[in-house]
């Protein structure tokens, strides 16, 4: 096929660029603006929990919730554990640093938090477990992907 051929079947009437051509092109922006929302909306979390921001509690009350109320044995190692990974995980996921790393870990922690609400049903409006595995879902996918064309792995040249 020539390059002229290959031009042709990407329009459409009016000799117009067809939507698939025009979506292809910018496939690799929606990866990335995927990976780097789901690292941003993954941060606020774990600063409730490191930090008490936003409404949280901090790292003490948080552990205490988690030893009384969910039943780690340390509850305070588990909070640091959950906050460090959305923190700093969710700011390695935005940036496309260790990609494949921090969504491992990620889905790791969530698949710990949906264990945590599974006793609770599927919608998450009763404190289920779907959108934990919904995130769980979407952050492993970068450990196959990894941060792509417009991330710091790329940039690095970091490869694993």
């Amino acid at each position: 096929m020539t390059t002229h051929e290959a031009t042709q079947e990407s329009r459409g009437p009016f000799g117009l660029p067809t939507l698939e051509s025009l979506l292809g092109r910018f496939g690799v922006i929606g990866t990335t603006l995927t990976r780097v929302v789901a690292g941003l909306f993954l941060m606020p979390h774990g600063a409730q929990k490191l930090f008490g921001l936003f409404g949280g509690y901090g790292l003490e009350a948080t552990g205490q919730f988690f030893s009384s109320q969910l039943g780690f044995s340390n509850g305070y190692l588990a909070a640091l554990g959950a906050g460090s990974v959305e923190f700093f995980g969710g700011l390695a996921l935005a940036l496309g640093l260790f990609t494949r790393s921090a969504a491992i870990a990620i889905t790791v922690m969530l698949l710990v938090a949906s264990s945590v609400h599974f006793g609770a049903g599927f919608f998450w409006t009763s404190g289920g477990f779907e959108y934990p595995v919904l995130w769980a879902i979407l952050a492993f996918s970068f450990a196959f992907t990894g941060g792509g064309r417009y991330s710091l792995d790329q940039i690095l040249n970091i490869k694993y």
